[in-house]
């Protein structure tokens, strides 16, 4: 039972990991920093 759920745990880490590359790859990571420095702005009433 216990290597089952390290074995789901493992696949998790490993699909998330991925996803997070896919993403990269695919630019997405300059977008999601432009909107977190957008909000950041706007919450101490900079932007």
């Amino acid at each position: 039972m216990i290597k089952k759920e390290n074995l789901l745990r493992v696949v998790l880490l490993a699909v998330g990991i991925v996803m997070i590359l896919v993403g990269i790859y695919r630019g997405e990571l300059y977008e999601i920093m432009k909107k977190a420095v957008v909000a950041c702005l706007e919450c101490i009433g900079i932007g």
